[in-house]
């Protein structure tokens, strides 16, 4: 990493801060009238900025109002860019506020953009002499780096000096203008040299020179050798025009007219009477706490702040990491030691680093444990550069952790412990004593508040930048992985990991145990569930290839048909993947009409667009059965038997507890959860989830669990009684609006019922009705008014929910697991009714996902005590359970599993859990 000078003239890119902010914080945070996610999260930057570089000399610019003199250059520029979000917009103003309060000299120049500003900043600084730090997100600026002036990305602590713009780019920084002008830019529509992207840009520069040099030498660049070079100084004439007006566009003014110099360019002190008074209107309680009581105090809920924010108000002390502090452990004695501290505390966080992320080949390098906060140690075990007297004989040490790591007296926290625990399964050590997971907080604590990685817990929580993993091993193809990395580096990266663990602990809990629900969630649902999910990870499921094989090929033969179908239907051979020549063919050459377009003004060929559109016309309707077809084969038919472990013979797939907003897991490599079956293709999929001889495949999912949750939320009488008395809920629904008995019900009144019942679940208007079932908004709009005078309570529930959610910011499960609503009070119509919306499904959808995650708690219990190897459990999907059973005992597991998924809640409806196995999952289900 480049050396940063002392006491350098930071420029700060306030604009790429601001929309870094919005977007890293979407909406999650209200001061009652405005939202205040992009506020907070620019002046948390800033905050961090000033706490890792202190500097007297300081600015922070931002873009001004208005055009610039870039649009009168070329009145496209920038005409891709959508405008300014409301949300954002009427944030700009406090933002300035605050940022002036902090003592903080703040620039806005008309008619020019904050690069030219830091440009001209910069260029000053540097003939001066003076050593410049850039703090921003946006590649342009790297033409300003010199001999004096570094650039800082702050969101990865990338630092780039001149050899790290070689290094990124492959070009010095007095090329990058003309690498700008030659690929051009799509976000601000600099146009640059068609078929120009980065690989060619680098060539041409690198093997010839830059523009001018380029023009001087069109015949030379055929010898270079490059895909495309033959044609290449062709494309470079007929663009000539375009690529000197990119140059002019992409071209960092260095002489705006300021009133301010780089000298003149100093902090002052705090007003602290503004920011108290401005802290308190945007409601960051924690910020005017420090203000008001000259400290940092420990981290209050949002709930006592009597606010609706997301865990990220809820801003703790800023903390003061001293790496130097951490232990590398290389010999038996101070492992001993360590060992003893290990057992005398209360909880000790625990982190492992390995060679690879998927859990099933990883290689345990070494592992890191903290006992107290800045306290916190690494053991190398199988470093490739450390001879065995030089690091602890892996073996020996997880002998030593074995007992401790198996004692479930012995609390551990971690960072997605699941992996850790997964690791050391590998090497026949069950970890026990998980007790808290530092994601698993966070998550529970406010599932939408921001990402749940530790980085970024880190920033939010402890206002703590952590050693990246890119820091320390590169990045790209020259990637190291961990036992290749260099041990002064390797160390305190790793026992960084666990003093930060420790450390959010800490402050996490203090959230969680504010509020008894969330902490029932999280000590009895989410925490235990880690070694369930690890457990049903490692065992995977049988898949058979050959089945796959042929479908793939199927499937191929099929796609050529269709693409054969939609030639004939367009008149014209096109790329049928290709969105814009699909643009062409319905809009400009059969001129279908428009349904929506695309943020930069085109028209939309996107899923909802085309399912419109095939109501009506031939080639949408083959275009999205084609990409269907198309994705199933890349997703499933060709990727599942690549993704078979030679050592298992099986398929492991990756769940995820803390990245749906309700609670549900989601699943990746492979994607369990998106398998879909309501066509052919997508069943055969599932017939190729297999059982081994002896076994059967044997699922267990619940009936309409999720209108049964309705009912039991909205107590609404005929919802009950239809459930209790067992009936076909769509069927009596039907019934009921019709005013007849279900016996007449005929299959097209039960479908419309069926629409309706779950259309509700997920907020849907009578236009949203309409469409489904091919009927007049007026005929959509009397049913569903004549289902809410049969079920008024469903009405009363959705009115209610509404209310309770604009007036909190967030709903909640049966359980009391939370579910925030940033978008709530949006300005915006349409964002609002789309958090209405989510209100009113989401502790519908919440609520399963608990009852599914504590069915799973009760099965692997008894799996483990009971089980004897007769029965494995091997995924879950969405509301449903699948098993490996042994043949002979099949109908008692059956009927068991069946009796503890019923008896994982109580409603005020029977909870049923249906059954099916065969030999394969599309058999059993």
């Amino acid at each position: 990493m480049a050396n940063i000078p002392d006491n350098p003239l930071i420029l700060i890119d306030g604009s790429s801060y601001l929309y870094r902010a919005f977007h890293a914080y979407p909406g999650t945070m209200s001061n009652g009238e405005i939202p205040t996610n992009a506020v907070y999260g620019v002046v948390n930057m800033l905050r961090s900025m000033m706490r890792q570089f202190s500097s007297e000399r300081i600015a922070v610019v931002f873009d001004a109002k208005g055009k610039t003199f870039r649009d009168e250059m070329y009145a496209e520029y920038k005409a891709n860019r959508p405008p300014m979000p409301d949300d954002l917009r009427c944030q700009i103003e406090p933002l300035h506020d605050v940022i002036r309060a902090m003592g903080l000299p703040l620039i806005c120049v008309p008619g020019v953009e904050a690069d030219d500003v830091i440009g001209t900043l910069a260029s000053q600084a540097s003939q001066a002499g003076m050593p410049v730090l850039i703090s921003t997100g946006d590649k342009d600026m790297a033409q300003l780096v010199d001999e004096h002036v570094t650039l800082i990305n702050t969101m990865t602590n990338v630092v780039m000096d001149r050899e790290g713009v070689i290094e990124k780019f492959g070009i010095p920084p007095e090329l990058i203008i003309d690498y700008l002008a030659l690929m051009g830019d799509k976000v601000d529509n600099i146009p640059g040299v068609p078929g120009v992207g980065d690989k060619t840009a680098t060539a041409l520069l690198q093997g010839i020179g830059g523009l001018d040099e380029l023009y001087q030498r069109l015949d030379d660049i055929a010898a270079l050798g490059f895909r495309g070079s033959k044609t290449m100084a062709k494309k470079l004439e007929d663009n000539r025009e375009e690529a000197y007006l990119s140059y002019e566009l992409a071209t960092i003014k260095l002489d705006v007219e300021l009133e301010e110099t780089p000298q003149s360019l100093t902090k002052c002190e705090p007003n602290k009477d503004k920011l108290v008074e401005l802290y308190s209107q945007l409601s960051f309680k924690s910020w005017l706490n420090e203000l008001l009581e000259g400290n940092s105090p420990v981290i209050e809920s949002a709930e006592k702040a009597g606010i609706s924010v997301s865990s990220s108000d809820v801003d703790s002390s800023a903390v003061n990491i001293d790496r130097s502090q951490y232990e590398t452990i290389l010999d038996q004695e101070s492992f001993g030691r360590w060992l003893d501290a290990l057992k005398a505390s209360e909880v000790f966080a625990f982190d492992t680093e390995t060679d690879s992320l998927n859990y099933m080949v990883a290689n345990l390098i070494g592992v890191s444990f903290a006992t107290e906060e800045g306290k916190a140690a690494y053991v190398p075990v199988a470093h490739d550069y450390l001879d065995a007297p030089e690091q602890l004989d892996r073996d020996w040490v997880l002998e030593q952790l074995k007992p401790i790591l198996e004692d479930d007296n012995q609390a551990k926290v971690g960072q997605n412990l699941k992996y850790d625990a997964s690791v050391l399964a590998r090497y026949g050590i069950e970890m026990k004593g998980i007790k808290h997971d530092t994601m698993l907080a966070s998550y529970v604590y406010n599932s939408v508040g921001g990402k749940h990685d530790m980085d970024s817990l880190a920033l939010r929580f402890l206002q703590h930048s952590c050693i990246s993993f890119e820091q320390v091993a590169g990045k790209g193809k020259n990637q190291l992985t961990f036992n290749q990395i260099a041990l002064d580096e390797a160390a305190p990266y790793a026992a960084e990991d666990a003093d930060v663990t420790l450390r959010l602990h800490h402050r996490l809990m203090a959230n969680i145990e504010s509020d008894a629900k969330l902490k029932a969630i999280y000590e009895q649902i989410e925490v235990p569930l880690i070694p369930v999910i690890s457990r049903i990870e490692r065992t995977g499921v049988l898949i058979d290839d050959m089945m796959l094989g042929a479908q793939s090929q199927e499937i191929a033969a099929r796609l050529d048909e269709l693409e054969q179908k939609a030639y004939e239907v367009a008149g014209e051979e096109f790329n049928l993947s290709s969105p814009k020549q699909l643009q062409t063919i319905l809009f400009e050459k059969m001129a279908l009409p428009v349904v929506k377009k695309t943020p930069s003004g085109t028209p939309s060929t996107n899923e909802e667009v085309l399912q419109e559109l095939a109501l009506d016309y031939p080639l949408p309707k083959l275009i999205l059965e084609y990409r269907g077809l198309a994705k199933l084969k890349s997703t499933y038919t060709d990727k599942l038997p690549k993704m078979i472990n030679p050592q298992t013979g099986r398929v492991h797939t990756s769940y995820h507890q803390a990245v749906t907003a309700t609670g549900r897991l989601s699943s990746t490599d492979p994607n369990l959860q998106n398998i879909p079956i309501r066509n052919e293709e997508g069943r055969r999929i599932r017939q190729a989830f297999i059982a081994p001889t002896g076994y059967k495949i044997m699922a267990v999912d619940y009936s309409q669990i999720e209108l049964r949750i309705m009912a039991h939320l909205s107590g609404d009488k005929a919802l009950l009684e239809a459930f209790q008395q067992g009936k076909d809920i769509h069927a009596a629904t039907a019934a009921e609006i019709l005013g007849t008995t279900i016996d007449q019900v005929t299959s097209e009144q039960r479908r419309r019922a069926k629409a309706v019942n779950f259309g509700l679940i997920y907020g849907m208007s009578a236009f949203g009705l309409a469409k489904q079932l091919g009927i007049p908004r007026g005929e959509a709009q009397q049913y569903m008014d004549t289902y809410f005078e049969r079920y008024p309570g469903v009405m009363q529930y959705m009115e209610d929910t509404r209310s309770a959610a604009a007036e909190q910011g967030y709903v909640e499960t049966i359980f009391g697991r939370r579910l925030h609503l940033p978008e709530i009070k949006s300005r915006n119509g349409m964002r609002r009714k789309a958090a209405e919306r989510a209100a009113i499904n989401a502790p519908m959808q919440g609520t399963a996902a608990d009852i599914i995650k504590k069915a799973m708690l009760l099965v692997d219990r008894w799996i483990q005590d009971h089980g004897d190897g007769r029965v494995k459990l091997l995924m879950q999907v969405h509301d449903e359970l699948v098993f490996e059973v042994q043949e002979s005992a099949l109908d008692e597991i059956e009927s068991k599993v069946q009796e503890l998924m019923e008896s994982a809640a109580e409603l005020a409806v029977p909870l049923v859990a249906e059954a099916g196995h065969g030999d394969n999952w599309e058999q059993a289900h």
